[in-house]
């Protein structure tokens, strides 16, 4: 039997522990470096950090108050905050749903500084529907994100029965018109609406 001297087994003790801790290593750093790209996401938006975390707590309200208050418009909406203005959008089967949406949503939050209801009231919209409005947006994310002229992480993008809805802050009139004129080419599109601002808008009041 080989002798191992005990200082030996002392040197390479540590490097064993990292062995057999490196699972738990990989999820620590998986957490971390998610969360230093969603930061580093927000830095890049034009509404930096502290609007994308004001955002995100007025959008996760919304949610907690839709499933405790109404699961079915939970369900049905999806919710975009940029700055503190929602964007509700989807397809419910009544005008009460959609009303309800908007009466919810302005109760989750007093950071909230506008509501703006695109709830298409409809029963025609189903799983192709669906599939085909994806398409569209990831379309429309390509070819802007494609294109050196449109800052694409500031934009928001949200297709609902061939309508596409966006939502965001530009640089100038002449790349809201590029990413409109985009949205427009893509097969299916039936609408455009943008709710996008400029970055010098008088009416942004970042917190």
């Amino acid at each position: 039997m080989r002798h191992v001297s005990l200082s030996r087994v002392l040197r390479f003790a540590p490097f064993a522990i990292l062995l057999l801790a490196v699972p738990a290593l990989q999820g620590c750093i998986g957490l971390a470096v998610g969360a230093g790209a969603a930061t580093g996401v927000a830095a890049a938006e034009e509404r930096g950090i502290k609007n994308a975390a004001n955002d995100k707590g007025i959008q996760i309200a919304i949610n907690d108050r839709y499933l405790k208050d109404n699961q079915y418009v939970w369900r049905k909406l999806s919710i975009t905050v940029i700055e503190g203005r929602v964007l509700l959008t989807g397809v419910v089967g009544t005008e009460f749903s959609r009303d309800e949406a908007t009466r919810l949503a302005w109760a989750a939050s007093d950071r909230i500084q506008e509501v703006i209801n695109e709830v298409q009231v409809t029963t025609s919209g189903d799983l192709l529907d669906s599939a085909n409005d994806a398409w569209i947006s990831t379309q429309l994310r390509a070819k802007i994100a494609t294109d050196k002229e449109i800052v694409d992480i500031n934009y928001s993008i949200e297709t609902v029965n061939g309508t596409i809805y966006l939502i965001g802050l530009a640089q100038s009139d002449a790349e809201i018109t590029k990413v409109t004129d985009y949205a427009r080419t893509i097969k299916g599109v039936r609408r455009v609406v943008s709710h996008v601002w400029l970055k010098t808008d008088p009416r942004r009041r970042p917190v």
